[in-house]
């Protein structure tokens, strides 16, 4: 056995501890080659959010190093996104759909969408953003976008901020007129956001979808199949209540639960930096464990993210520091690598995705 196949049987031992496999078995080590004491070779990660990134490739190069006359390991890390169930017929170029719900409104759910895709984007991945929220579309303005979308080929073409694609109804219409519109027109509208859009190659799609469980939740999961959904709540009781209802829905309709994350889940003072569960505390979480459902994190409610949603520059960007920001990059974090998960193990896609 050449050292090139002793190397290779040497990170057999290094296994993705989500998927339970080992990285050769999961084609994640590429173009192996030895040049005299050097092994080189590609580690390609499932995502460019993955949150054990430095891990893997430590336990890469102590594999590889533990071969007899492997001195040095010269390791290149990148990502590849794996395909999710087929979208061809649909979205070609996009490899996941997720839905981002909630039970009612109030919550936070825009907020949690605009920062989870501006995270993505920034570990490198590309993203976009369906605002289906069409009586009350509010992304535009989280993300600074304004203007019309230009047709191109018959199809429109996303605004970009921040990285990320976005199709809204409030590129559509006046912004101070209301979308008076019955239920057939909304869900038409939400088909046109798939099918005539322009949306290219893209990693994930985020769905901002509107509060409850009605037609455009229904319309969605039946045009594209969806990766999976995260459901946004606030501790208290009466937002759980609802959440679990979202829940349930997704649930019924075959669409795995990424799992909850509790949104404002205590505040903090800008002044003294004190923290005050003014919502309550740790309700999205005992909810999660009752469901049997991963608790995806809690986000605080801070007013820089207030203020970046107002002026169109999400906290992740504005304040990449904060709290809010770490929470929000620890949620793409487990919203990429589940996506990963449900996409390598499609057996597992008709269940909510356990931790």
């Amino acid at each position: 056995m050449d050292q090139a196949e002793l190397i290779r049987s040497a990170l057999r031992s290094v296994q993705d501890p989500d998927l339970h496999q080992d990285l050769v078995t999961l084609n994640m080590i590429r173009d192996l080659t030895v040049a005299g004491a050097v092994a080189r070779f590609r580690l390609v990660l499932t995502t460019g959010a993955c949150p054990v990134k430095q891990q893997l490739e430590d336990q890469c190069r102590a594999a590889a190093l533990s071969v007899a006359g492997i001195e040095r390991a010269e390791i290149t890390v990148s990502a590849e996104v794996p395909q999710g169930q087929s979208l061809a017929h649909v979205l070609p170029g996009v490899r996941h759909v997720i839905g981002v719900g909630s039970g009612k409104g109030g919550v936070g759910k825009s907020t949690i969408t605009v920062n989870l895709a501006v995270a993505l984007t920034q570990m490198g991945a590309r993203v976009g953003i369906i605002d289906a929220d069409i009586y009350g579309p509010s992304v535009p303005m989280m993300l600074g976008l304004h203007g019309q979308p230009q047709i191109v080929n018959k199809k429109m073409v996303p605004l970009r901020g921040h990285g990320v694609q976005v199709m809204s109804m409030g590129f559509l219409v006046d912004e101070n007129q209301p979308v008076i519109w019955r239920a057939p027109m909304v869900v038409g509208a939400l088909k046109q956001f798939i099918s005539d859009v322009s949306w290219g190659e893209l990693d994930y799609l985020l769905v901002d979808l509107p509060p409850g469980t009605g037609d455009i939740q229904l319309t969605l999961a039946q045009t594209v199949p969806l990766a999976g959904a995260v459901v946004v709540s606030t501790p208290q009781a009466v937002a759980l209540l609802d959440a679990r209802r979202s829940i349930a829905m997704f649930v019924k309709v075959k669409v795995p639960v990424f799992g909850i994350v509790e949104n404002m889940s205590e505040f903090i003072c800008p002044q003294c930096g004190h923290n005050e569960p003014i919502f309550g505390h740790g309700g999205a979480m005992h909810e999660a464990q009752a469901l049997g459902i991963p608790f995806l994190g809690g986000v605080p409610l801070e007013p820089a993210v207030r203020a970046g949603a107002d002026e169109g520059v999400p906290i992740v960007v504005s304040h990449p520091e904060s709290r809010s920001a770490l929470a929000f990059r620890s949620l793409a974090q487990q919203v990429a690598a589940r996506a990963s998960i449900a996409a390598l193990r499609p057996l597992d896609a008709a269940a909510p995705v356990a931790g």
